[in-house]
């Protein structure tokens, strides 16, 4: 499908520095351009590139002033980026849906299905299961018993959904994301041998969550592991049993979050960061990568790092001593030497 110039800056509400009838049907990075493609520049880092792209159309910041001619078209907005990503899930709706239930799928005879639908081959659709209007469930997804999922949700391949789990509206889950393993639960005995307790709890995802590839969520002991409205998980991310995890929270990847954990809205967490069971992060906190948490964060908006973590200024402050070790150490034996020789 073909867009204009001027249909894209109609749409995103930006102005034109350009011809408005030059047409793209497809987008490149802004180093890579090429003719017919939509490009962006939203970091400085690539406005160098700019001026010699082969793109046809560049949504460019409305701050942007040209140091000498640009061969493409400019689409002047208030936050290139945003637009950019507004434009990708245009084009993304405006490709055909798709639709039908395989031949290959397995379904159950008291499964609902509603209306729009698609199942791919070899999906298993289980006992009392109930699958929203336009919901994707593609190859080789497991579909519980008693699960609900909720409308235009896309279940990639692979995908895994336990016994009575709830997915809200319009999510994403990635392939091989299990949701609903039991929780990591064993009572050791006198002679340290341990037994399972059993986990009858839950997963309940609300809506517009996406949820990255290989990522497990675990049911809860007793009651629900719980990810609020707007939750975005990457890929590789370990959510353990009873965990709850505030609306508009965004963790990235390697990311684990131990036991009855309870998380606040609006936080960020950087990749690899590891929670411990129990505490309570407050709503607003961002953490860095690699940091390890142990004990609840207070203060709502903190931003931490390290391990244990603590205060991001003071952990600079720090860093610029500790990375000094070896150099102080090496002072110090000096010192030491001088004084015994006297």
């Amino acid at each position: 499908m073909n867009f204009s110039a001027k249909v894209i800056s109609e749409f995103l509400q930006g102005t034109l520095d350009g011809d408005p009838n030059v047409t793209v049907n497809d987008v490149s990075k802004i180093e890579e351009g090429r003719p017919g493609t939509l490009s962006f520049l939203a970091n400085p880092k690539y406005q160098k590139y700019v001026y010699d792209s082969a793109s046809s159309i560049i949504i460019v910041n409305k701050d942007f002033i040209a140091e000498k001619p640009v061969k493409a078209t400019l689409v002047k907005v208030d936050n290139a980026y945003e637009s950019f990503a507004a434009l990708l899930n245009l084009y993304e709706q405006s490709k055909p849906k798709k639709s039908g239930i395989s031949k290959h799928a397995s379904i159950a005879e008291n499964a609902i299905t509603n209306k729009n639908i698609y199942v791919g081959d070899f999906a298993v659709i289980s006992d009392e299961a109930n699958i929203g209007d336009g919901s994707l469930i593609y190859a080789n997804a497991f579909i519980g018993e008693r699960v609900k999922i909720g409308k235009n949700c896309i279940i990639h391949p692979g995908v895994k959904i336990y016994h009575d789990c709830s997915i809200g509206d319009n999510c994403i889950i990635h392939a091989g994301v299990i949701i609903g393993g039991d929780g990591f639960g064993f009572v050791p005995d006198e002679n340290n041998v341990y037994s399972k307790v059993p986990q009858l709890g839950n997963v309940i995802i609300e809506n517009n969550v996406e949820i990255g590839a290989n990522s497990t969520i675990d049911r809860a002991t007793m009651g629900s592991t719980i990810l609020r409205e707007g939750v975005k998980l990457d890929n590789l991310i370990m959510v353990a049993h009873n965990v709850e995890i505030g609306k508009n929270t965004v963790i990235a990847a390697q990311s684990g979050i131990a036991g009855s954990t309870k998380i606040g809205e609006n936080c960020l967490f950087g990749g690899q960061v590891g929670i411990s069971g129990h505490i309570k992060i407050a709503p607003g906190v961002k953490i860095g990568a690699q940091s390890g948490i142990s004990n609840s964060i207070k203060k709502e908006d903190a931003v931490i790092m390290g391990s244990p973590a603590f205060d991001l200024k003071s952990f600079y402050k720090s860093y610029a001593v500790f990375r000094k070790l070896p150099e102080l150490r090496q002072q110090m034996n000096e010192l030491e030497n001088k004084t015994h020789n006297k």
